[in-house]
């Protein structure tokens, strides 16, 4: 019996999805708190290395610039970047550098976290790849921040729209102005740390930032 093997597309877009991701786990490590200026758009991943218990399964993986274990994967896009279900190149602007800087200021609002002990990887690319490499590297890491505790990506929802519930990051980090104003949680923060320690003790590291995409 002849095996049914597919043969590999290197432009097939899952493979050039895995290309964008593998650059930017490639790239310079760089302190969340001091980041260069630079335009353009693009995907990220944050480190943290620090001393708060719940997160020293990744915090020993990220010593010493080793940034083995991301702690939040996001993504930065144009504005208007898609109209219509059509790409469009970006005509300029920062959006990825104030990402991140956005980020930093959630980080040094809160009195238990230190902007010091995160760093960070990132990569301008085509607006069309960027939410791919995104969900790559998501599906991959499974980042603590974007698999289990929600809202530290979120913004202020602004004046008459506090009625949702207080994010569980915001329960764990307090701090943010805007985020006290949200209803609150019955869970409480040693419950979140404690999902927190066993999400991350029962995870499956990656040994290398290699991707394998499964043909389908």
């Amino acid at each position: 019996m002849t095996a049914d093997i597919v043969p590999f597309n290197p432009l097939d877009k899952k493979n050039l999805g895995a290309s964008v991701a593998e650059a930017m786990l490639s790239g310079k490590v760089h302190p969340l708190g001091d980041l260069p200026e630079f335009k353009g758009a693009g995907i990220y991943a944050i480190y943290y290395s620090g001393d708060f218990a719940p997160y020293r399964e990744i915090a020993r993986r990220n010593k010493d610039g080793k940034a083995g274990a991301p702690i939040y994967v996001g993504k930065a896009v144009p504005a208007g970047a898609r109209k219509g279900g059509v790409a469009t190149l970006g005509n300029g602007g920062k959006p990825l550098f104030n990402r991140l800087c956005e980020h930093a200021e959630s980080i040094r609002a809160v009195a238990n976290l230190c902007i010091e002990e995160f760093s960070c990887r990132f990569l301008v690319a085509d607006d069309i790849w960027i939410p791919l490499g995104e969900s790559l590297l998501i599906a991959r890491y499974s980042p603590v921040w974007n698999s289990l505790m929600d809202g530290f990506g979120d913004h202020d929802p602004g004046s008459g729209r506090y009625n949702g519930m207080r994010p569980r990051w915001d329960v764990l980090h307090p701090g943010r102005g805007w985020a006290v104003k949200c209803k609150d949680r019955q869970e409480c923060a040693e419950d979140i740390a404690r999902d927190v320690e066993t999400y991350l003790r029962n995870a499956s590291f990656p040994t290398s930032d290699r991707f394998i995409v499964s043909e389908e």
